[in-house]
């Protein structure tokens, strides 16, 4: 075993870890599980580009354009009207049986949390981009995430049970993994409860010397339900285990808030979404380092796009991001 150090030192290299729900975090905000066999798992992987919550390829002649937003994409799954949901703006569907009712509440019910969900999403890191989006009328507002960025990626963003994974005996209970940002390999560990999904912990997908496993005591609440404009909540974490091998503990203070509602336009269509707003100060010795992190939350999908600001981000509305992702096709 390495020789422990300081905190300092120990920890310092590893990057503030918020979700895109972070995201939130790398919250999946999915239309495909790994329930059954399926034909399909993205739209990648269908000739129409469509893949349907079942697993099974949609003919594209199913999908209903959207006329209102000039992109002949739909509004992320509504009804179309005759019975049922239809495809969505890429053609796959939303949590089966879903309908956005768009009532300003977004329930526990509404959001897609679960291991085994998989979604494409676009990436995008340190780049020029505008948080404060443009006004819209009655306070809301719209931002515009559907244009290509500087060095754009696909990245499959995956949920991942802990059964077998060598972190699983430190985690009972928990319910996914996910890789929380495209510049690193650390896992977030999060569980789902009745009215929270909250961050039990950051790992790293393999064992050894340099391995990390860090649990949060308590556990910090990245998203509350019910979501609604004006929700608060807050967290005080000590962060403890090893990080890249070292032994390691510092402490983590997280500001949450709905602070924004309105339109958000993704690769993959248009959404109605309320804008959770994250802050974290990391305190280890006497540094401290802070970041802030928007995640977009919308009806029967969940997370389909997260902003992460720079280390110690001053502008609240900023234009600098470390990491930019989006719900795409």
């Amino acid at each position: 075993m390495r020789k422990a150090s300081s905190g300092f030192r120990a920890t310092s290299t590893i990057p503030l870890l918020v979700p895109g729900l972070v995201t939130i975090v790398s919250i999946a905000a999915i239309a495909c599980s790994d329930s059954e066999p399926r034909a399909c798992r993205v739209g990648a992987d269908c000739t129409s580009g469509m893949c349907g919550a079942d697993g099974r390829c949609v003919d594209g002649t199913d999908a209903t354009p959207d006329s209102s937003t000039g992109t002949g994409l739909d509004d992320g799954g509504a009804d179309d009207g005759e019975g049922g949901p239809h495809a969505d703006d890429g053609g796959n569907l939303a949590v089966p049986g879903c309908s956005p009712n768009k009532d300003g509440t977004i329930t526990r019910e509404e959001v897609p949390i679960q291991a085994g969900l998989r979604a494409t999403y676009r990436v995008a890191e340190n780049v020029d981009i505008s948080t404060a989006g443009t006004p819209l009328a009655n306070g809301r507002r719209k931002w515009d995430l559907s244009v290509a960025l500087p060095n754009d990626a696909s990245i499959l963003v995956e949920t991942m049970p802990l059964t077998g994974k060598w972190y699983a005996p430190k985690f009972s209970n928990a319910t996914y993994a996910t890789q929380l940002r495209k510049s690193s390999d650390l896992l977030g560990v999060f569980e789902t409860t009745p009215g929270s999904l909250t961050l039990r912990g950051v790992v790293s997908p393999a064992e050894g010397l340099y391995k990390t496993e860090l649990t949060n005591n308590p556990p910090v609440a990245m998203l509350q339900f019910p979501l609604t404009v004006g929700a608060t909540w807050n967290s005080d974490t000590t962060v403890s285990g090893f990080a890249q091998g070292i032994l390691s503990t510092y402490t983590e203070k997280y500001a949450a808030q709905v602070d924004a509602a309105g339109e958000l336009v993704t690769p993959l269509g248009t959404f109605e979404v309320q804008r959770v707003r994250i802050d974290l100060t990391r305190t280890i010795g006497l540094l401290v380092t802070t970041s802030r992190t928007y995640a977009f939350i919308t009806e029967c999908y969940g997370n389909i796009a997260s902003i992460a600001s720079k280390d110690n981000e001053k502008d609240v509305e900023f234009t600098r991001a470390a990491e930019v992702r989006r719900i795409a096709p």
